[in-house]
């Protein structure tokens, strides 16, 4: 992906590379520490995630990474695994943000993904052990990261913040990646909460559901009187 020309990329595309997201937002979105993020940042010989400059904002494909590698630890699957997982495929696919562009799955405390990812169809019905050097196994029933979903090359183009039933949606395809419900920003939704217009009025006026005003607003911190909504 990021070895394409930029003439060849659809705007949105393009923007998947700019940094847009601050570490204390990325952190809040994935439901970790500031510091966590900013140590899988941290340049070493054992390096969690792609190298960030000090004090730069995340682009789209650095907070995705963030979010793929929270999910995975909240797996149980172990930070070192992690870490030769995304050295092997670095390495193998020559992918720059290996967990923002390609499928994982989580089979108990270990990391595996589709063959079919690294040869095409001849790898159908086997999953490779990218922690280990790419050891193979035949697939069976494995826990999918079910708040991602995938375009048809394997890149993240939509992550559900609070899980996969969850409205409130991060798409660099609307609203310039920021947190958005419906295609409408929640902070937009927070704005003319605050201004004084009620959940009905702003749900009407957006062409969305009472609900996802309420999730919209609760994601934004506003969680009085939202209940009725959301049940």
């Amino acid at each position: 992906m990021a070895a394409q020309s930029a003439r060849k990329l659809e705007p949105w595309q393009r923007r998947l590379f700019v940094p847009n997201y601050q570490v204390g937002e990325a952190a809040k979105y994935a439901k970790i520490s500031a510091k966590t993020v900013a140590d899988w940042h941290k340049v070493g010989a054992r390096q969690t995630l792609s190298v960030r400059e000090k004090r730069a904002a995340l682009s789209y494909m650095q907070l995705i990474e963030v979010a793929v590698v929270a999910a995975f630890r909240r797996a149980g699957i172990r930070l070192n695994s992690i870490r030769n997982a995304r050295d092997y495929i670095s390495k193998e696919l020559k992918s720059e943000f290996p967990f923002a562009e390609h499928r994982f799955k989580a089979d108990g405390h270990r990391l595996v993904m589709d063959y079919q990812q690294i040869i095409g169809e001849r790898g159908n019905g086997k999953v490779l052990r990218p922690d280990q050097s790419g050891q193979l196994a035949w697939e069976h029933i494995l826990g999918r990261l079910e708040e991602f979903e995938y375009e048809r090359r394997g890149i993240v183009v939509k992550w559900h913040i609070d899980g996969p039933s969850s409205p409130i949606v991060i798409d660099p395809r609307v609203a310039f990646g920021a947190p958005s419900v419906g295609g409408t920003p929640t902070w937009v939704i927070k704005g003319r909460w605050s201004a004084g217009e009620t959940v009905e009025e702003i749900a009407d006026d957006f062409g969305i559901d009472n609900s996802q005003v309420a999730y919209a607003l609760k994601f934004e911190g506003i969680e009085n009187g939202m209940w009725k909504w959301l049940n």
